[in-house]
């Protein structure tokens, strides 16, 4: 048995930025331990794995280590293998149904807009005892959502971090995010997940799903343009609508072959 595979670079203009994923497409769902394997061997941040159902499409996503609930860089890439690829469809959108419920990625113009629930942070009164020593710095404030939302006073206090991978590892939340009002862009973060074998991520759209209705709220716009500055490196349009957020970035292909089952 032979499964195409594709690999893109997520949030990027261009080869070697952003953040690369697995897209496997196939015709029906294989066991997980198949999935987990698979996702492990690649070695990325994320694979995505979809299944077409008429005009909509099954989408799940593996790291090396678990099945998360929602990744955007791996949804962003499999919108573009679908649309721009393969050419499954003839319009400019997809409707993929996911464990986080039905997202939606539309085509425009070189970018991918993906629609997805806001998940705003809330106060944190008790954050994790460890977060400040594994991060190896204070912000000036800590909120929750999914993830630690750690805000610091510039970007160069989040590109300086050298966490504790280790210590990290032990983090009650799924990740953590830092973040900052960026130089030249609305805000800057990274995005540090080791517990689910995601040591740095280059670029994390469900990041921002959180990032986006604090900076919307704490600048007073709606629109924003972000960057993550990992090693990689990412660009993110912005905006936040309510109950949803709109994060658009651009897709550029990697490879293309065949997985192999002897």
């Amino acid at each position: 048995m032979e499964l195409p595979i594709y690999q893109v670079d997520a949030f990027a203009s261009m080869l070697f930025r952003g953040n690369p994923a697995a897209v496997c497409p196939l015709e029906e769902w294989l066991p997980d331990e198949i999935l987990q394997a698979i996702a492990a061997e690649n070695n990325l941040s994320e694979t995505a794995y979809y299944v077409r159902r008429g005009e909509r499409y099954d989408l799940r996503w593996f790291t090396p280590e678990v099945e998360v609930d929602l990744c955007g860089h791996a949804t962003l890439a499999s919108a573009s293998v679908i649309l721009d690829v393969r050419r499954e469809t003839p319009g400019p959108r997809v409707t993929f149904d996911s464990r986080s419920g039905e997202l939606t990625v539309e085509r425009e113009g070189n970018l991918y807009a993906l629609d997805f629930p806001s998940r705003p942070p809330e106060p944190c009164q008790h954050p994790h005892p460890m977060l400040e020593i594994a991060l190896g710095a204070k912000p000036s404030l800590v909120l929750a959502a999914q993830d630690y939302l750690c805000v610091f006073e510039s970007e160069e206090q989040v590109r300086d971090l050298k966490p504790d991978m280790q210590a990290l590892t032990g983090i009650d939340l799924r990740g953590t995010i830092a973040t900052a009002p960026g130089r030249d862009c609305d805000f800057v973060s990274r995005f540090f997940a080791p517990g689910k074998g995601i040591p740095e991520d280059p670029v994390t759209g469900s990041a921002h799903t959180t990032l986006i209705p604090y900076w919307a709220k704490r600048l007073g716009k709606t629109k924003l343009f972000a960057r993550q500055i990992s090693r990689r490196g990412g660009e993110l349009w912005c905006e936040d609508r309510g109950a949803r957020v709109r994060i658009a970035g651009g897709a550029v292909q990697y490879l293309q072959g065949h997985i192999r089952f002897l």
